[in-house]
């Protein structure tokens, strides 16, 4: 408020400033009203002073632009802000008409400006003089013809708005309902038609409902002041349209078309006064309307006001509102304007004039509530003409006409051009240079796309009165699943109904000829809409004919296919070449979008109509089927294609989402028929198979492309029978019989395609219905479930049948050899696929599948079998158990069947698969039976288990008695044992024994006996017979053809080319499945009746089959025992008396086998050396004494034997001969248990003959052709007999002589050199009691190996002996000294003994054979050094080791041993010096070594307290100072000889080496006492000391004559040593001073 009384100020001040020179008195005036305004506090205290509102009028009186400007403006707002009182209107409005007077533009502007806010504000005048002194204003300024354009613009408006205020002030004060229940005037044209009808149709309810709610009241005829003045102002704009003058406004005549637009604003916007008040309709029907009649002039030749178009478009306009707001209380008047309208469109009118009516007529078509409104008045009354008809005939001779002329193509191109542009939301248009052809055409073009849309509102109109009887109830929705319709009876239904038999023939005419002429893709798409909607209409209405009529036009415009004439044309072009005839033929097949777009909305009719087209699904799948071979045509396309243009490929992407699409809603529309009633569903099927049946006769007398289209038409047919079917199967019962019967009828077709096609359908139909949901509730119906209701049960067993059934008969109906491989290849489909889901059909499936087993044609039976392995594999447990001996039975007929091998032998797999699961199911019962046992003990209450299915099998297989399966199948296993063809046989075999094998432990006692005496030893008996009867011919191999006129055979591998090898094949594989069976139930079966006369037989049959069978079956026997007796010894479930059998068999089979070097013979030995080895190490603990000794003697049995057989071959390539490898390699595993420690000397005794003996060395000559049984071996050992074996008793004696008897004659150090590590460690792990008795033979032993290297300086047998020598020294330090084990008992002879061979070992080994020049072939130097490494081993023991060492040797042993270590050191010294040169290096550093040794044993280095080396130290000392004394005079007298020649090298370094050695040499009082020296000389002494140089002092004469000796070397450590004397003596240098 502050703001406004701050501006009114301001412009006070204006005002006063402006009249300041020329107008005192008004600046006088406006500064009083300045400070009266400031006494001012509202508007409402202005409007009471008038002095303000006063000093502006006055402002304005001055008619001064300035002034008037500013005092209008000032007199605006203060009636905007309510300032000023009603008394002033008179004397305001009076202004204003001087002011319009006036010739300045701005003022009259301000005058008009000014009032409109006087209507807009309270001053609104209420009485006929002021409001017709404001209107009269703006009418005068609107006439003058001095106005500018401004002005006459703003009268015009601001009469326009006066005029709405005013019937707004109206209708408040009639007490109407407010708003403009008539503003739907024409919608905008900014989109597409169908959404410009859809949103109209939306408002028409709701438009429809406030009118009636609005007069609701009575109608009256009284009207309120401002009534009469609205009525007034109607009556004077009624009177000036009609070219009158305005009595009551007081003004000429203005434009007629003003008060026309005025007029036409009313009508449209205030519906509800004519509709109300009486005198307002008066006014209407007897003044507006004749206006309107008079001024619809037909006659355009008119020149005045009233010829122009502008004029025209009124009266058109407001016709249009009666018609559409007022026809109901102006039925006559409605009437006469519609013929008038729909006369003009037959008159030869100018093209504006026309389209203004053709306008008109488009908006009654798109509004649904007119169009009913009028069908109802006029067309359903007989009294009244059929204006609607008439109307959508003239819309549609319109359209037709387009056709009839010259310019039709321009035209219908600027049709589609119009609905294009409708379609993107922008206007369409002319170029600016356009032509006047191009006008009219536009003009033509616009008068049909009016037509079009006429028509397709009038199609829009019908559908939507359609839904609205649906939505009402009156019709049955045709997606509904309730049968077929009925007849429709309601008042909506009945309206559209008559529409729908009136226009359809005249909007069909019209629409099919358009959518035949134009291209365009938005009036296509349109139109279509509009076929769409109709049909639809007519489908829902039970209008069948309509319905057909439009399926079959629509159907014209989907495929482009060529005729007949057509195609011939294109042959017979005589300037056209063959291929491109044929290619133009191929591509034949084009898709327009046109074509696409028909398509979808045929897709989308039936849809919408499934349930009601009947009879019509012929023509929709007719053309669906032309569409199908498009879709899979490969030279289809969806491109125009002109003949000037180079033919598309069909790389477009844009091709194949259109072909994709249509065929995605081919599709669609089938799967759709899951939502039609059945009788529905029954038609489509009957349409379909009319479809095939008409193709299938046609193709029998077609060929060619005909024959291929009407294949492919079949091929559509069954796809979508099939597809029917999937989508139905929830009901599939009553459809089943009519779909499965014409896939019969095709499967029994003589066509090869039409026959593929049925077997095909039939396979698939059959695969979809055991799939469905019915078959999957099969499985509790199967278990009999209490809650399943039989008549279910009934209805499945049925349906099953009826499904299965045409598989039988087609098999067993049939010759024809492809028809029945054709129905078994369904028969596998099925049951690979839904095989756990059949119950009642399997005895039918069964008796078809032994049927084919007794066939002779290989594809029939390959294609039963592989069902029958379905059923067995994975369909055993849903097979009832009353069919599994069935089963059994068949799969017997195929294991027993010639024609295939590879099937039979499956067939026998499937058998082990059988008693698999028989197997289970008898635990599964077992247990089953022991918890229900357990329940009723604990008195638990009993519950279902939710995995039934195995349960109820089993109790099933209880019934039947499961036993009788299992020997049922055990009886079919041993009839194919002699099957003629040996892979059945064995894989027959295999089958028994590993069925045995995994399920024995489920089978009872007396299945086990049943198993052995029926089945098993009689398996046995008869395969051996055949394997010893059968014949010994080698057979020939398969003819492959000829070579230079001779057969050429396939070749077979000696192992298998007769019969007997290939029944010994068999008997190995009955052997190995009885080990394994033994093997895994031995415990078991041992306690069965007569199991001790089996294990005899079994013995014997093995010891025959070793002694008389072929290599593989004697390999075979061995295994079966052996394997029995090594799984049985380490779990204790074997018996003594089983393990002393089999040793038993062995050594029997050992002595009586052949001596011969044979590759059979060599195995099996080898075999029963395998298996003692192995047996002794798993069933050690059960070996005692007696059998220990048995087992060793067979072994060295073997080893006597396999003097006799050594393959010369092998020796001679450094190789032992296998049956000696054998040996070697079980030895490790015969060392004796705990429990037998007895037995080591027995055994290390025994190997220890096989070493070279001292005979053997000597002599090799003596024969060995005599053999010798080890039961039987007599005779003393020629070698060193080990005192140990004399305490085995007599028996062993003998043995053991006889033994080395036979091995006199052994003539290899192969084995010896294989043995000797093996003896060593076994040596060693000996228990030391034991270990003290053997040694000395050990020792022995080794040394009698280590003498080798003389004669065989090359061989390995003494390297070998010499470290397994130097390992037992080493390895265990007690065998040297083991007095610090006193609970042992050691023999002192057997230590005394142990000391002399060690001392003739080394004695022997290291003067004899080291540190020598011994004959080599030709070693490497890497041998050579590796030999003296050992040499330097060797003595580094007997030095460091043992005479280092706390032993218990004998003195004589000791002073043996040093003395070996001194004649070692002798080499060198003691050669003649003319052949000390030729010595090797290896020789004298050998020697050294040796003399080191010596010097380091003489040292006092070691404890007193041990008494072993000091007497070592002691008996060094003296064997050293005589080697020292000799070597230093035996320099001296070769330096003599040689005079002036020098001494060899080797000789100069041993000196040197020894006088060093002097020097550092320190040897303790108590080894110097035993020295020779003169007793003052030990007395002398140094007693203090604890070594001393006293070896010096003996060997001083030596050093004296040393001293003039040639070497330097030698004198200068002579100097030494002379030092060391002189300090020994005591005699060093004293200075005499002190």
């Amino acid at each position: 408020m502050a703001t406004f009384m701050a501006v009114l100020e301001s412009d006070l001040r204006a005002l006063s400033a402006e009249a300041r020179r020329r107008y005192p008195a008004v600046k006088d005036a406006a500064e009083h009203a300045i400070l009266k305004l400031r006494s001012l506090a509202s508007p409402n205290e202005i409007a009471q002073d008038e002095d303000i509102v006063r000093i502006f009028l006055m402002a304005c009186e001055v008619k001064n632009v300035k002034l008037s400007v500013i005092g209008l403006s000032c007199l605006q707002k203060l009636i905007s802000h309510d300032a000023v009182a009603p008394s002033a209107l008179n004397e305001i409005l009076s202004t204003l008409k001087e002011h319009g007077e006036m010739a300045d533009e701005s003022v009259q502007l301000k005058s008009l400006q000014t009032i409109l806010v006087i209507f807009q504000s309270h001053l609104q005048p209420n009485d006929e003089e002021n409001m017709a002194h404001a209107l009269g204003i703006c009418l005068r300024l609107l006439e003058n013809s001095r106005s500018s354009d401004s002005v006459r613009n703003t009268a015009a408006a601001t009469f326009r708005q006066a005029v709405a205020l005013i019937f707004d002030q109206v209708v408040r004060a009639e007490s109407l309902p407010s708003g403009n229940f008539g503003s739907g005037r024409y919608v905008s044209r900014t989109s597409s038609f169908t959404s410009d009808m859809n949103r109209n149709v939306n408002s028409l309810e709701s438009l429809e409902r406030e009118i009636i709610s609005g007069g609701s009241s009575l109608r009256r005829d009284t009207l309120t002041k401002f009534g009469k003045l609205g009525l007034c102002l109607l009556e004077d704009l009624t009177t000036l349209a009609a070219g009158g003058s305005a009595i009551w406004l007081r003004a000429n005549s203005p434009q007629r078309a003003f008060a026309l637009d005025i007029l036409e604003f009313i009508l449209s916007n205030y519906v509800l006064l004519f509709r109300t008040l009486l005198p307002y309709e008066q006014v209407l029907r007897h003044q507006i309307c004749s206006l309107l009649m008079t001024s619809f002039r037909i006659n355009s030749e008119l020149e005045d006001e009233a010829g122009e178009p502008y004029f025209h478009r009124l009266v058109l306009r407001s016709v249009a509102h009666v018609i559409r707001l007022y026809s109901s209380s102006l039925t006559t008047e409605s009437e006469v304007f519609l013929s008038m309208l729909v006369r003009v469109t037959t008159l030869d009118l100018p093209l504006w004039h026309r389209i203004l009516v053709l306008e008109i007529l488009r908006g009654f078509c798109m509004e649904a509530r007119i169009m009913r409104i009028l069908f109802q008045n006029f067309d359903m009354n007989p009294s009244n003409t059929n204006v609607v008809q008439g109307m959508v005939k003239a819309l549609a001779r319109v359209v037709l006409s387009v056709q009839y002329q010259e310019t039709n193509e321009e035209c219908l191109a600027a049709v589609a051009g119009m609905f294009s542009s409708k379609a993107k939301g922008i206007e369409w248009s002319l170029d600016n240079d356009a032509s006047n052809t191009a006008v009219l055409v536009a003009s033509e073009a616009h008068t049909v796309t009016l037509a079009i849309e006429g028509l397709l509102g009038v199609v829009f109109t019908v559908a939507t009165l359609t839904d609205e009887a649906v939505d009402d109830g009156e019709i049955e929705s045709p997606r509904g699943d309730t049968g077929p319709p009925t007849m429709c009876t309601g008042k909506t239904g009945m309206l559209c109904v008559a529409m729908v038999d009136s226009m359809w023939l005249i909007i069909l005419d019209a629409l099919s000829m358009i959518l035949a002429k134009s291209q365009g893709e938005a009036i296509i798409l349109e139109i279509l809409k509009g076929y769409q909607a109709f049909t639809q209409a007519c489908g829902v209405l039970r209008a069948v004919e309509p319905l057909n009529s439009f399926l079959a036009s629509l159907c014209k415009f989907t495929i482009n296919m060529p005729s007949e004439v057509e195609k011939k044309s294109v042959i017979l072009s005589p300037g056209s070449k063959r291929t491109d005839q044929l290619v133009e033929q191929r591509e034949s097949i084009v898709l327009t979008p046109k074509n696409v777009q028909a398509l979808r909305t045929l897709f989308n009719i039936t849809h919408r109509l499934h349930n009601v087209l009947g009879p019509s699904w012929v023509l929709v799948l007719e053309t669906l089927a032309a569409l199908d071979r498009a879709i899979h045509s490969p030279h289809a396309t969806t491109q125009e294609v002109s003949v000037a243009v180079q033919k598309l490929t069909r790389d477009s992407s844009g091709q194949y989402s259109d072909f994709h699409i249509l065929s995605s809603l081919n599709s669609q529309l089938f799967k759709s028929s899951a939502l039609m009633h059945v009788s529905a569903v029954r038609s489509l099927l009957s349409a379909l198979r009319q479809l095939s049946h008409q193709c299938m006769a046609a193709t029998l007398g077609a060929t060619g492309q005909a024959s291929n289209r009407n294949i492919g038409r079949i091929s559509f047919s069954v796809e979508r029978m099939l597809s029917i079917l999937v989508n139905n199967l929830h009901r599939i019962e009553p459809l089943w019989d009519e779909v499965v019967g014409h896939f019969l009828e095709l499967a029994d077709s003589s066509n090869d395609n039409l026959w593929n096609i049925g077997l095909d359908a039939l396979d698939k139909s059959i695969c979809a219905v055991l799939g469905s949901d019915l078959f999957q509730e099969s499985t509790s119906l199967k278990l009999g479930d209490a809650s399943t209701n039989q008549t279910d049960i009934s209805d499945l067993r049925s349906l099953e049948c009826a499904v299965i059934s045409p598989l039988k008969v087609l098999y067993s109906s049939s010759e024809s050899i492809d028809l029945r491989v054709g129905s078994l290849k369904i028969l596998l489909h099925v049951l690979e696929r839904h095989g756990e889901k059949l119950c009642y059909s399997w005895p039918n499936i069964l008796d078809m599948l032994r049927s084919v087993a007794h066939s002779s044609e290989k594809d029939l039976i390959t294609l039963g079998f592989q069902s029958l392995r379905v059923i067995m594999n994975d369909g055993l447990a849903t097979v009832p158990a009353e069919c599994l001996h069935v089963c059994i039975d068949v799969a017997g007929a195929y294991s027993a069947q010639k024609t295939e091998l590879n099937i039979s032998l499956t067939a026998v797999g499937l058998l082990w698969t059988s008693t698999d699961f028989i197997v289970k199911g008898l635990m599964h019962g077992t247990e089953d039976a022991e918890t229900d046992e357990r329940n009723s003990e604990k008195g638990e209450e009993q519950t279902l288990d939710s995995d039934n299915e195995v349960n109820n099998h089993t109790s099933l297989l209880n019934i039947l008695d499961g036993d009788k399966l299992l020997l049922s199948i055990f009886a079919l296993l041993q009839k194919l044992v002699a099957d003629e063809r040996p892979e059945v046989r064995n894989s027959a075999v295999r089958t028994l024994f590993q069925t045995l094998g995994i399920h024995g432990q489920k089978l009872s006692k007396s299945m086990w006996e049943d198993c052995l005496w029926n089945y098993v030893f009689p398996t046995l008996d008869r395969v051996s017979h055949m394997a010893a009867t059968s014949s010994k011919d080698e057979w020939q191999g398969k003819e492959l053809g000829t070579r230079k006129g001779k057969a050429v055979h396939m070749l077979i591998h000696h192992s298998r080319n007769t019969a007997q090898k290939q029944w010994n094949e068999t008997l190995v594989l009955v052997l190995g499945g009885i080990a394994r069976i033994l093997r895994s139930f031995f415990p078991f079966l041992r306690r069965l009746n007569n199991f001790q006369s089996g294990w005899e037989s079994l013995l014997i049959f093995v010891k025959n089959s070793i002694s008389n069978g072929s290599k593989e079956v004697a390999l075979a026997a061995i295994n079966c025992l052996q394997s029995t007796v090594v799984s049985q010894s380490p779990r204790g479930h074997l018996p003594s008396v089983y393990l002393k059998s089999v040793l038993d068999v062995y050594e029997i089979v050992l002595q009586k086998s052949p001596n011969s070097s044979a590759d059979a013979t060599s195995k099996v030995k080898q075999e029963i050396l395998h298996g003692l080895g192995e047996l002794y190490a798993q069933a050690q603990g059960m070996f005692d004494d007696g059998m220990y000794k048995q087992l060793i003697l067979i072994i060295e049995s073997a080893i006597a034997e396999a003097k006799f057989t050594i393959n010369n071959f092998e020796a001679e390539y450094g190789h032992v001969p296998p049956v000696q490898r054998t040996i070697l390699e079980i030895i490790p595993l015969l060392r004796p248990a705990g429990h037998l420690s007895s037995m080591w000397s027995f055994l290390l005794g025994i190997l220890l003959r096989y070493l070279p003996s001292a005979d053997s060395l000597i002599d090799n000559n003596e024969d060995d052709s005599k053999q010798v049984s080890t039961s039987s071996l007599s005779g003393n050992s020629a070698g060193v007999v080990p005192s140990t074996l004399e305490k085995n008793g007599e028996e062993s004696n003998q043995s053991s002589e006889l033994v080395s008897a036979k091995m006199a004659n052994y003539t290899t150090n192969l084995f010896s050199d294989k043995l000797l590590p093996l003896l060593v460690d076994l040596f060693l792990q000996a228990p030391a009691v034991e270990k003290y008795d053997i040694v000395p033979d050990i020792i022995e032993g080794l040394g009698r190996c280590m003498t080798t290297r003389r004669d065989n300086p090359d061989g390995t047998l003494w390297r070998v002996a010499v470290e397994g020598f130097n390992r037992i020294l080493v390895g265990d330090v007690s065998i040297l000294n083991p007095t610090s084990k006193t609970d042992l008992p050691i023999s002192r002879p057997s230590r005394i003994r142990f000391w002399k061979e060690l001392a003739d070992v080394y004695e022997l080994f290291l003067v004899g054979h080291c540190g020598r020049a011994l004959p080599s072939n030709a070693l490497s130097v890497t041998a050579l050094q590796a030999d003296e490494f050992l040499e330097m081993k060797t003595l580094e023991i007997l030095g460091d080791k043992i005479l280092a060492s706390q032993i218990d040797a004998p003195v004589d042993i000791l002073r043996r041993l040093i003395s070996t270590l001194d004649r070692c050191a002798s080499r060198t010294s003691s050669l003649p010096i003319e052949t000390v040169e030729l010595m090797p290096s290896h020789c004298s550093r050998f020697s050294l070594t040796c003399l080191q040794k010596l010097f380091s044993l003489s040292s006092y280095g070691t404890s007193d307290e041990n008494l072993t080396i000091s007497e070592v130290s002691k008996i060094s000392i003296m064997i050293l100072m005589s080697r020292c004394e000799f070597i230093l005079k035996k320099f001296m007298v070769d330096e003599k000889d040689l005079g002036e020649h020098p001494l060899p090298p080797t000789r100069v370094e041993e000196v040197i080496f020894v006088l060093q050695e002097l020097a550092r040499l320190v040897i303790n009082l108590d080894t110097a006492s035993v020295l020779p020296l003169h007793p003052c000389l030990k007395g002398g002494l140094l007693e203090e000391n604890l070594g001393t140089h006293a070896h010096l002092l003996f060997l001083l004469p030596s050093f004296c004559e040393l001293v003039i000796s040639r070497e330097a070397k030698v004198r200068e450590l002579v100097l030494v040593l002379l030092r060391l004397i002189t300090t020994e003596l005591g005699l060093q240098r004293h200075d005499l001073a002190s």
